[in-house]
């Protein structure tokens, strides 16, 4: 699995301003920019960005998976002072 194949399987699902991902092989970090995450409890953010890699994880394709969530201006405030790599 490469980057590209998770980013096609969450922007197929969801519906993002940005999405930006890094994969070490096993170990899957992503950011998602929407402003449907605003009214959304930090589990229910989880679980909306984590449901459409289950397939992946329960094949063994990604083992791990940290999910990080912001609205546009959320967004605008974080990335001054952590840009994605």
């Amino acid at each position: 699995m490469e980057v590209t194949d998770i980013e096609n399987l969450l922007n197929q699902q969801l519906t993002l301003d940005e999405l930006h991902v890094t994969f070490d092989g096993s170990q899957c970090k992503v950011i998602a920019v929407a402003d449907m995450f605003d009214e959304m409890s930090r589990v229910k953010k989880q679980q909306t960005v984590y449901a459409p890699l289950v397939d992946a994880i329960n094949q063994g394709q990604i083992h791990a998976v940290t999910i990080k969530t912001f609205t546009n201006a959320q967004w605008q405030r974080e990335k001054m002072f952590n840009m994605p790599s």
